[in-house]
């Protein structure tokens, strides 16, 4: 247990207690009619009933058989099934009968992160179209219920739906996006588990426990028990300020509007435990549905850790790990698919000019590469400059999906992955790149030659970054990249800005390069 689970008592004694009522057999909300099973793979079956009760399980040919323990918890698993689109039943029996009907097996994804998974398709492009084609009896629908928590609990909210146009207008626009492409390239009914909360940084999504045995990681625990521990003081000091707010707000009525000078603002009640709490949602949204059955989860996250880049790798990399472990997944066994930062805020014309979110999509890209069966869908082309929400959902779910159906379901013919820089050589006064994943070869999208990409800064040993002359070898293989300004090259960089709006090399897939830097 972690040292936040420990810290107030009286809380975590109520949240200890099982959220399920012992009596009837009772299993969890992620079991309802309408859900899909993961194929091939063992299936777990939990819930609870009085301790003793003899509990049974069908589904098909197949029927497993347990005892309640001492706390009335029981669990069967399932042996693994194919794919079917038939509906069938899974029936639950103790003292009482729990029985689900409508249920299919296929491909089941976690889609889970900030408020660009959480954003909904009635809010993005042609949102209109795509929901009145929403006819997808084969993909399932399942949304968690926001809810944080100090310790880790038992259930959640929510039931699984068909997606139709009446059901698919408020689910996350790039998990639909992303099951539809995966079923109607497999075949095979999709489920899909949204469990997302705009504006929430990686940690709350990550236990306690891994954090803190990190060394890196523990100071977000300790900074979390410190803001419980000093809760009393800070809320005898919100009071002061509140009572002096409203005396001058009394006086100044423009206190009292939504966009008052941050002077002037109504002071903000210190909660500790709110849901950007260290591990709260993983808690309250990831755990209860652990061990479900998943093929693996997709993740649009970042903008809430930009500013703690190097911090944010090893998060990431603890939470995928975390995840994995607690559905008991090997690496190969469980996939993870990231989506990179898209272009955001004001473009710069200063190559040098710092950017917290390019160094968060290099540590979305080392993460990748560092943690094995995880992939990144770059979007650095399809963002926005004054809306951190870009509308177009329906390109970043199809390279989510492209990522899930090469990898993880091996169709070769799909193209997975945005050209990425391997390697640079420099001979005098040109820098000559190499990339991964160039699919056919690189081209410059929107030059008239298409050999002429932009978007590339290079400097000498002083770290001085200028605009760089590039250009894609006839083949299509390498860039070279130099400058009149920098006779002796030693580092490169290519869309290293917050919104790089001239960079436009791409593979002829059709997918934009990742950006980076060779420089560190």
């Amino acid at each position: 247990m972690s040292r936040v689970s420990r810290v107030a008592i009286s809380v975590a004694v109520l949240s200890c207690a099982s959220s399920f009522v012992h009596a009837d057999v009772k299993l969890p909300a992620i079991f309802t009619s309408n859900m899909v099973l993961q194929r091939d793979t063992r299936l777990p079956v939990w819930g609870t009933a009085d301790a003793g009760e003899a509990v049974k399980v069908r589904f098909g040919t197949q029927e497993k058989s347990t005892t309640a323990a001492a706390d009335g918890r029981w669990k069967v698993e399932l042996d693994a099934v194919p794919a079917s689109a038939q509906p069938a039943e899974l029936r639950v029996t103790g003292n009482n009968t729990v029985m689900f009907s409508n249920v299919l097996v296929g491909e089941v994804w976690v889609c889970s992160g900030q408020s660009n998974m959480e954003w909904a398709l009635r809010n993005t492009n042609d949102f209109t179209t795509a929901i009145a084609e929403a006819q997808h009896p084969n993909i399932r629908l399942f949304t968690v219920k926001k809810k944080v928590s100090q310790d880790p609990l038992d259930d959640v909210e929510g039931a699984w739906v068909e997606c139709s146009p009446q059901t698919v207008s408020g689910f996350s626009a790039v998990a639909y996006y992303f099951g539809r492409e995966v079923q109607q390239k497999l075949n095979v009914p999709v489920g899909l588990i949204n469990s997302s909360w705009g504006g929430t940084p990686a940690e709350a999504w990550t236990p306690a426990d891994a954090m803190e045995a990190d060394e890196q990681l523990k100071p977000i625990i300790d900074r979390q028990l410190k803001a419980i521990k000093d809760l009393p003081v800070a809320l005898e000091k919100y009071k002061v300020d509140l009572e002096k707010w409203q005396a001058m707000a009394s006086t100044q009525p423009a206190a009292t509007q939504p966009n008052a000078p941050a002077a002037l603002r109504r002071p903000q009640e210190p909660n500790p435990h709110n849901q950007n709490a260290p591990a709260y949602l993983y808690n309250a949204m990831i755990h209860p549905i652990v061990p479900y059955a998943t093929r693996g989860a997709i993740w649009y996250q970042g903008e809430s850790n930009a500013g703690r880049a190097n911090q944010y790798q090893k998060l990431l990399s603890t939470l995928i790990e975390s995840w994995r472990s607690a559905w008991g997944r090997t690496s190969d066994e469980y996939a993870f698919y990231i989506v990179q930062l898209a272009n955001h805020m004001a473009p710069t014309d200063d190559p040098n000019k710092a950017s917290n979110w390019a160094q968060l999509r290099e540590a979305q890209s080392d993460t990748a590469r560092s943690v094995p069966h995880t992939g990144v869908a770059v979007t650095i082309d399809i963002g926005d400059e004054k809306d951190i929400h870009p509308r177009n959902k329906l390109d970043v779910g199809k390279r989510l999906a492209a990522l899930a159906l090469n990898r993880t379901y091996g169709l070769s013919d799909v193209v997975a992955s945005s050209p990425t820089w391997k390697k640079m050589e420099v001979v005098g006064s040109v820098a000559t790149l190499s990339f991964d994943d160039i699919a056919g070869g690189l081209f410059a999208k929107g030059a008239e030659d298409g050999k002429t990409p932009g978007g590339f800064a290079i400097s000498g040993a002083d770290k001085k970054f200028v605009w760089a002359d590039a250009k894609i070898s006839e083949d299509g293989q390498t860039v070279t990249v130099s400058s009149e300004q920098v006779p002796t090259p030693t580092a490169v960089r290519y869309g290293w800005a917050d919104n790089p709006t001239k960079a436009n090399l791409y593979n002829h897939a059709g997918l934009p390069a990742s950006p980076f830097r060779t420089d560190e």
